[in-house]
């Protein structure tokens, strides 16, 4: 199970726990994995991350994704403290890569694009900020 990919210490006791072994047991292996090494959820976070943001999804996502895997906030932030620069190239290749050098057009295809950059996690006065200078750099051409 650990070969593949790192993993929470809850991810990995709900999977043992699922075949069949005792709460007290897992909880000691859990315990020893962790005193070894070979549990980390400092690797996790720093992998998970670093995968998530390559896959072009936001801070909000992964933050809740991560979540998810038991992990807190404490544990997630300073892995995603990122530059506003840094996470606007971001959200400026998810959007090219989804909508090109479309014009935005009406309303409606703005509210569109909009709720596909929450939806990939970024945050909403960034993602304001980003189709507003959109729209005016295409009005200026």
């Amino acid at each position: 199970m650990l070969t593949t990919r790192e993993h929470s210490r809850l991810e990995l006791s709900r999977k043992l726990r699922r075949r069949g072994y005792a709460a007290e047991d897992v909880e000691t292996v859990l315990d020893a994995l962790i005193a070894d090494d070979l549990l980390s959820e400092e690797r996790l976070i720093a992998a998970y991350v670093a995968e998530r943001l390559d896959k072009g999804f936001g801070p909000l996502r992964i933050r809740f994704e991560l979540r998810e895997k038991g992990l807190s906030d404490e544990q997630i932030e300073p892995y995603l403290t990122l530059e506003d620069e840094a996470l606007t190239q971001c959200l400026e290749a998810v959007y090219r890569k989804r909508y090109g050098e479309r014009a935005i057009g009406d309303q409606r295809e703005h509210l569109k694009r909009s709720r596909f950059l929450e939806y990939r996690g970024f945050p909403p006065g960034l993602i304001a900020r980003f189709l507003d200078a959109e729209r005016a750099e295409r009005r200026e051409d």
